[in-house]
């Protein structure tokens, strides 16, 4: 085998490791999270969409994306589409109220409509489950870095893409992302 054609096969073979999900991920869609009102929810139940998770703040700079997420949960929750929303304090003490006060904010500021659960911690090793399985198994892995970073989970339940903070909703590589995610 020459070289040249050496070469090729091993790009084929990287771009195949790195699109596809990592041999036996956990999925994120596993496992009860309470709800901001209370409300325990089996994560299992969102299986067959696409699922946007996110940890917001509202004391944030990028909290406004608030606003972009609630118009992309509008345009494709009849598509199978969720959005859903995990208050953290883990940057800068950006999210300290409850979950009362959390949800109060996000209804009356932004008319969040889309699911939002209890306050949890995204980062650290008191790391919720759900943040452990999104962190190890995206790609690249890693610890969450800011608020409103995103993870785009497909109908599979693997981990289709991750966003940081600074891709606004309305970024077209980001909708393209979802909309690809919806069509598969």
């Amino acid at each position: 085998m020459t070289i040249e054609k050496l070469c090729m096969v091993m790009a084929v073979v990287a771009f195949a490791m790195v699109a596809a999900p990592r041999a036996g991920a956990a999925t994120p869609l596993a496992g009860e999270m309470k709800t901001i009102d209370g409300t325990v929810v089996d994560l299992a139940s969102y299986k067959g969409k696409v699922v946007l998770i996110v940890n917001v703040a509202s004391r944030c700079g990028a909290t406004p994306q608030y606003a972009g997420l609630q118009k992309l949960y509008d345009t494709y929750k009849d598509k199978g589409l969720v959005v859903i929303g995990f208050p953290a304090n883990d940057f800068g003490a950006q999210e300290p109220g409850s979950d009362p006060q959390i949800a109060e904010f996000c209804s009356s500021k932004y008319g969040v409509t889309f699911p939002m659960f209890s306050k949890i911690t995204v980062k650290g090793p008191a790391k919720s489950p759900l943040y452990k399985t999104l962190t190890e198994s995206a790609d690249p892995p890693g610890e969450v870095a800011w608020n409103f970073e995103k993870f785009l989970v497909g109908k599979d339940g693997e981990v289709a893409a991750r966003f940081k903070t600074g891709v606004q909703p309305s970024d077209a590589a980001f909708i393209a992302a979802v909309e690809a995610a919806l069509a598969r």
